[in-house]
């Protein structure tokens, strides 16, 4: 049977997917949560402790992970599930602090790994970074704005657990936009409008994307009904500087106020608005629609 030395060290790599520390044993945190995450092209391990309500974010190294988990195992805490690309495994402790620990091998993975002296994956292994660590388009610890604002990060840039799934959601979002780009003269103003836009998390994304990060001449208008709404959003988009980023209320099926436009997106609107946008979208020719029916 191994030692918890020896488990950690082989379990605790960038192959890991998730630990979680949990059966809390005193009064620090119920539960830890622990991901790889890679910050200016270096991977550390981002431990998320829930304190009563709050959940709180400290990055570690390989080494000093594995001292944070014999600690909290030893004092603080009953089990440790781990789930890797090639190992997973579970230490339970018993009342009198007995150590059980029991893994299992991913035998498609596992099979011809070869650990270097450090334990970590040799060269040969051929694992692809996307594998160990997902390359966001918006990248995690560098604030934006916009998603401090809207709740999705905190002033330093870390993520704010309750808005994960919208950070990759804006993320996923900002793919789609990526794989248009070619559809997009980079040479004029790009026209684009967003109806039934919300509270706009996607249009800033949008926004930020293609003229902060991108360089794209882009002028963005965002429709919605809701009043609250609209005045908000044009407060943050004053707030930023963002000049050609603009939110008007205003049904989608009366709206005139452009011409012609080069994206329509539709991603929010509901019953016939939906109709109404891609309607508007052929009259005017656009060439990118980006919409959910």
């Amino acid at each position: 049977m191994k030692t918890i030395d020896e488990y950690l060290e082989e379990q605790i790599n960038e192959q890991l997917c998730q630990a979680i520390l949990s059966g809390s044993r005193g009064d620090g945190p119920s539960k830890v949560k622990i991901r790889p995450v890679e910050i200016r092209g270096k991977v550390v391990y981002q431990a998320s402790e829930t304190v009563g309500t709050k959940v709180l974010h400290k990055n570690y190294s390989r080494e000093e992970l594995i001292s944070y988990l014999k600690a909290g195992l030893q004092h603080d805490f009953s089990q440790l599930q781990a789930s890797g690309m090639a190992l997973d495994g579970t230490i339970l402790v018993s009342k009198k602090g007995k150590m059980t620990i029991k893994t299992r091998r991913h035998p498609e993975n596992g099979k011809g790994l070869a650990f270097g002296k450090d334990k970590t994956f040799s060269k040969g292994t051929q694992i692809l970074a996307h594998n160990r660590v997902k390359q966001y388009i918006l990248k995690e610890n560098i604030p934006v704005p916009f998603l401090v604002d809207l709740g999705v990060m905190n002033k330093e840039g870390r993520i704010i657990t309750q808005k994960y799934d919208k950070f990759r959601q804006i993320n996923r979002f900002l793919e789609f936009i990526q794989d248009i780009l070619p559809r997009l003269d980079q040479q004029r103003e790009v026209t684009i409008l967003d109806f039934g836009c919300g509270k706009s998390y996607l249009t800033f994304a949008m926004y930020y994307y293609l003229r902060e990060l991108k360089g794209y001449d882009v002028n963005i208008i965002g429709l919605d009904l809701k009043t609250d709404v609209i005045e908000k959003c044009n407060h943050l988009a004053v707030k930023y500087g963002y000049e050609k980023l603009h939110f008007y209320q205003g049904d989608i099926a009366d709206y005139e106020g452009v011409s012609s436009v080069d994206m329509v997106v539709t991603l929010h609107a509901c019953d016939t608005a939906t109709d109404y946008a891609l309607a508007k979208a052929v009259e005017w020719g656009a060439k990118v629609i980006l919409s959910v029916p």
